[in-house]
């Protein structure tokens, strides 16, 4: 203890201390929030073709679904009108080949919104976290 009442660690004073302390704190945050940003901004851009794929894979699937429900109409009345099959069938092809190309684009879609979480930045935290603990454990 000094003669005016104020601890002083290696030669500094416990404001010197605490400014550090609180400076460093400020730095650690910033940097990880940054990190996070620039993590998040990455994310956005690949979810931009992601949510283009799946306004496709929607389109797709609607014409489909009305061109397969057209196709089941044409099948009812076929069956009552005794009419040909063959533009029934030419509806059913291509409604089906409609919904494999929406399922396509929707899997497309899917595979790009899976992957929204900051890996980087969740994988530095804990390491950050890791070394805080053991850090304390030293201290103690």
């Amino acid at each position: 203890m000094s003669d005016t009442g104020y601890v002083k660690t290696n030669g500094r004073g416990l404001g010197e201390v605490i400014g550090e302390i609180r400076e460093e704190a400020k730095e650690f945050f910033q940097t990880r929030v940054s990190m996070f940003v620039a993590e998040m901004r990455e994310k956005l851009s690949n979810s931009k073709n992601g949510a283009m794929y799946a306004a496709i894979a929607l389109v797709f699937g609607a014409v489909g679904f009305l061109v397969l429900t057209l196709a089941l109409a044409a099948l009812v009345a076929a069956a009552f009108w005794g009419s040909a099959y063959a533009w029934f069938f030419g509806f059913l092809i291509i409604g089906l080949l409609w919904m494999v190309l929406a399922a396509m684009l929707g899997l497309a879609a899917f595979r790009q919104f899976r992957d929204l979480a900051p890996k980087r930045t969740i994988q530095v935290l804990k390491e950050d976290k890791i070394w805080l603990q053991h850090g304390a454990r030293n201290q103690i």
